[in-house]
């Protein structure tokens, strides 16, 4: 295995191999390329590069002082079982631009244990969660 770097330069992330990665989950199978360059255009992206080939991804919605919404987190399935989930949202979480959210949000349906090891809980108290489709 080539040396693992994580970057947050859009420029190294190919948005061609982040859509062959993201057709492979079950939440952005049908994601169209333009989608998903607005979607890199407007937010925190991290790439998980393995040399110079995009292993991992994770995009971050965010304003920056007081919500952040992390979504799109995949590692290549050839590359799972190797903590690279773990070194991702390590640097996701250690980001200058993440710091002092008031909020910082997800929705996972299978990877609730991965999340959890880095402080993300069920929601609680008397908000209840919305979505306009």
């Amino acid at each position: 295995m080539s040396t693992i770097e994580i970057t947050t330069d859009t420029t190294r992330i190919d948005v061609d191999d982040a859509l062959a990665l993201l057709r492979e989950t079950h939440w952005a199978r049908e994601m169209s390329r333009d989608t998903l360059l607005r979607a890199m255009q407007h937010s925190l992206c991290f790439g998980v590069l393995d040399g110079t080939r995009l292993v991992g991804l994770a995009r971050v919605v965010t304003d920056h002082a007081t919500f952040a919404y992390l979504t799109d987190v995949v590692i290549a399935p050839s590359m799972r079982g190797q903590g690279l989930a773990h070194r991702l949202m390590d640097q996701v979480l250690s980001h200058p631009d993440l710091q002092r959210l008031r909020r910082f949000a997800l929705i996972t349906s299978g990877a609730m244990r991965l999340y959890e090891d880095f402080g993300f809980s069920v929601g609680s108290g008397k908000l209840t969660y919305m979505e306009r489709r």
